[in-house]
């Protein structure tokens, strides 16, 4: 059994103030047209960390690390890990606060994201397996036909469980279509799409 002398001492010193730790990252491309993979314009939570908070958070708190990391949307969890809701930076800058005040009275700082998240049971999901086989024209018009901002990918797990695999925003789509989401016209069948993207 080899002895700790014949092993040698690293150099060691202290952390500097404001040093950060390293994340998962995932390399998105910049460029896509609406016939690539669906998978190319979604954030795959294997890949990059999802940004989470507790439902006890209050706005300002959501606000502030929805801006730190560089998102608009927070996955809400309970002390397990389970997700229980989803906060958007339009519900927070959008009527959903306004309406809570006007319901419970307070200010804006005793709102706590229990209070105005989408809850779990309302959330809306897509399957994995059903992502991997569609293109970025099948996300678009589905986010357009819901009318929603984001669509969470969820993936079934051998237990007969689920784990939200991924997710999809408009806003990064549109920036990797290199067009404004809302623009984008979406033809009434794909097959439309592929020939209009053949001219």
């Amino acid at each position: 059994m080899p002895e700790v002398k014949d092993y040698n001492i690293l150099k060691h010193g202290r952390l500097a103030p404001g040093t950060g730790y390293a994340r998962p990252r995932q390399e998105l491309p910049t460029r896509v047209r609406l016939g690539d993979p669906a998978t190319f314009v979604m954030t795959d939570f294997t890949r990059v960390a999802a940004v989470t908070m507790g439902p006890c958070a209050t706005l300002t708190a959501a606000v502030e690390r929805m801006k730190a990391s560089g998102v608009r949307m927070l996955l809400v969890t309970d002390q397990y890990n389970h997700v229980i809701g989803l906060i958007t930076s339009t519900d927070v800058e959008g009527e959903r606060p306004v309406q809570y005040l006007r319901e419970v009275g307070g200010s804006w700082d005793d709102i706590m994201l229990r209070d105005i998240m989408t809850p779990q049971e309302r959330l809306e999901v897509l399957d994995y397996d059903d992502v991997r086989r569609a293109r970025v024209g099948d996300i678009v018009k589905t986010l357009k036909s819901v009318g929603r901002q984001h669509a969470l990918v969820v993936e079934n797990l051998p237990d007969g469980g689920q784990q939200i695999r991924g997710i999809f925003s408009r806003t990064q789509i549109g920036r990797q279509l290199g067009m404004p989401f809302d623009s984008i016209e979406i033809a009434n069948s794909f097959a439309e799409v592929g020939a209009a993207l053949a001219s």
